[in-house]
């Protein structure tokens, strides 16, 4: 008798299985999302329900790309419906078929009149390295009348594949920064290229500059041109005017990466750290701290 209700259980666990998505529930569900007569909730509810899965009916990736497409429905229910799409491609063999027109799509949405799903779109393809949105992001930043997105996002979408093109145009953006937080991403972009050592290095000793910047600045140096850093640092401790967070920065990066036997025997350096174990603001003081008991005699 146990065997008998196991057996049907198992029975029931497939049957639902075969049936979702694209099944009758499937198909039911699906016509709820596609249903203009149906509240938003209940359409967003019914692209939750039922996971978009290709290989089990084609119909539907259709109808839900159709929703996504069309700018007359809720965005709400157009972004559920970038969120279903995007979540059946990452089956890759299953979706392989699809992926073109998937493309197709995001690159139409890219240039929505809806801001957020603008970004959404470009960000999903920027993960993808797609040629096209590269192209829209830098002419955005070039020609700011036909930006998709805000500077300081297209810079964080270029990130995603960094060549030559994107480099230029986040020097641009740092001579010229339409905004402090573009400002800050385009030096964020930056901190991979191995030419930009002189400007990182002019950014962090200018004491004019957000307090931001010259930390981005002084992580992006030490990855670049270590020695430089350690030179660098070492002058904005002993230089009494700058900021003690800077200096906490500089004193932490020689204290770890410093050269032992050169930091050893500065004792002008250790005379100016003596001095800050006590005075300045906590985190200054505990960066003197652990700097004096390394290079201690």
């Amino acid at each position: 008798m146990a065997t008998k209700t196991k057996t049907v259980k198992k029975s029931k666990a497939a049957t639902k299985l075969k049936d979702a998505p694209g099944g009758a529930i499937g198909r039911r569900v699906y016509s709820i999302v596609t249903n203009k007569q149906k509240t938003i909730q209940e359409r967003v509810a019914a692209l939750a329900q039922a996971p978009l899965t290709v290989s089990d009916n084609e119909d539907n990736l259709k109808a839900v790309l159709a929703v996504l497409l069309n700018v007359d429905e809720p965005i709400e229910v157009r972004m559920a419906a970038m969120q279903s799409l995007q979540a059946a491609s990452f089956s890759v063999m299953e979706f392989e078929s699809s992926r073109g027109e998937y493309r197709a799509a995001l690159r139409k949405v890219a240039q929505d009149p809806n801001p957020e799903l603008r970004q959404r779109a470009l960000g999903l393809l920027a993960r993808q390295k797609d040629g096209f949105a590269q192209k829209k992001l830098l002419e955005g930043l070039h020609s700011p009348e036909k930006a998709l997105v805000p500077p300081e996002k297209a810079l964080q979408l270029l990130s995603y594949d960094v060549h030559a093109a994107a480099y230029k145009a986040a020097r641009t953006i740092v001579d010229n920064p339409p905004n402090p937080t573009a400002k800050s991403e385009a030096l964020r972009l930056l901190a991979a290229d191995a030419t930009a050592s002189p400007m990182f290095e002019k950014v962090l000793l200018d004491k004019n500059e957000m307090r931001e910047n010259r930390q981005i600045s002084a992580s992006a140096l030490h990855a670049l041109d270590p020695e430089k850093m350690q030179a660098v640092a070492r002058n904005i401790v002993l230089d009494s005017a700058d900021y003690d967070d800077i200096k906490a920065t500089s004193l932490t990066a020689l204290t770890q990466f410093g050269d032992n036997s050169r930091l050893a025997v500065d004792e002008s350096l250790r005379k100016s750290v003596d001095r800050m174990k006590t005075e300045g603001s906590e985190k200054l003081q505990q960066s003197a701290k652990l700097f004096l008991t390394k290079y201690s005699e």
